[in-house]
């Protein structure tokens, strides 16, 4: 005998209230303000908006989106607080220029070191410690194969003359100058370096202890970067700067960026290709290459190319120098 129902028997599926359903669609955040990053430190961004300095975290919907140096963003939330507040950064833009390197030459992840920079200066001191020629071609290599434009800054001149170093890269055309530790130390103006920098943002690499904060702290008085000594056995110094930092070079309207002492510059990512394309004498003498030519095999046509008169031999023996430097230790 069928029975009445009453409210006993009605089952009701607990809902789930009344939040949004997910969606796909990014906001497109059109009242989002641009900054420049010039600083990172533990997931948080020292960013410049309007020559206000701020600090931002990287929005949700970036995702894995990697934020670093140099990166050209757009922020939104406390952007107008100043020093203390806390904005969040929801895009980041193209970037014009990329410096990157690997761990090693068998690692294939790539690390951004800086973006958005236009020249690439390698420090390295002429003595205490010694040069160490194949790094510096690494960081050469790097530099043509990111676009930026190379500088070489010689120090400790003082103890050492620059001119059997120049002539290793006099056939590169690479700018450079030599300074004395000492003259930096007792703040002499550094006229040629700061007419180098001028107008540039400039990415300062080198082994620890090659006197690279030294110089910042001459060029940029009350940057207070850490100094520190390098062992006279090993030659090697401790990391004295721990983070890549910009900074403003004073009345010259240029920046420098400050990056950690290096021991290795890995060039797994780099295609030969790129790095031809820097000697526009030379590249055109690539068309009658075999394919997958390395420009330093028997059957490479720059050897044609040169001896026909189109570029000077030391010009293709410094290039091939450079690109055996991606496969041979940088260690010296």
């Amino acid at each position: 005998m069928a029975r009445d129902l009453d409210e006993d028997d009605v089952r009701i599926r607990p809902g789930r209230g009344k939040s949004r359903p997910r969606t796909k669609d990014r906001p497109e955040h059109g009242k989002a303000v641009q900054g420049w990053v010039v600083a990172v430190d533990r997931g948080r961004y020292g960013c410049l908006v309007d020559g206000v300095r701020l600090t931002a975290m990287k929005a949700r919907e970036l995702g894995r989106k990697g934020v670093v140096v140099g990166d050209q963003v757009a922020l939104v939330g406390d952007v107008g607080a100043g020093e203390g507040s806390l904005a969040r950064i929801v895009r980041v833009e193209p970037r014009a220029t990329v410096l990157r390197r690997t761990a090693d030459d068998d690692d294939p992840v790539e690390r951004v070191i800086v973006a958005n920079a236009n020249q690439l200066a390698v420090v390295t001191a002429l003595a205490d410690p010694d040069p160490r020629p194949r790094l510096i071609d690494r960081c050469l290599v790097a530099a043509y194969d990111a676009g930026l434009d190379p500088l070489l800054i010689l120090t400790k001149a003082d103890l050492r003359p620059a001119d059997e170093l120049l002539d290793a890269y006099r056939a590169l055309d690479v700018p450079a100058v030599v300074t004395g530790l000492a003259e930096v130390r007792d703040g002499a103006v550094l006229d040629e370096v700061r007419a180098r920098l001028r107008g540039r943002r400039t990415v300062l690499v080198g082994h620890s202890g090659v006197g690279k904060s030294t110089l910042v702290n001459a060029l940029v008085p009350g940057a207070d970067r850490a100094t520190g000594a390098v062992n006279t056995v090993t030659g090697r110094g401790r990391h004295t700067s721990t983070s890549a930092v910009v900074l403003e070079l004073p009345d010259d309207g240029g920046w420098v960026i400050d990056t950690p002492g290096i021991r290795s510059f890995g060039l797994a990512h780099v295609d030969p290709s790129r790095v031809v394309g820097a000697f526009p004498d030379l590249a055109a003498g690539t068309a009658g290459c075999p394919r997958g030519c390395t420009h330093d095999e028997p059957e490479c046509a720059l050897d044609a190319w040169v001896a026909a008169g189109h570029a000077p031999a030391a010009r293709l023996d410094s290039l091939r120098r450079l690109l055996r430097a991606r496969e041979a230790p940088d260690e010296d």
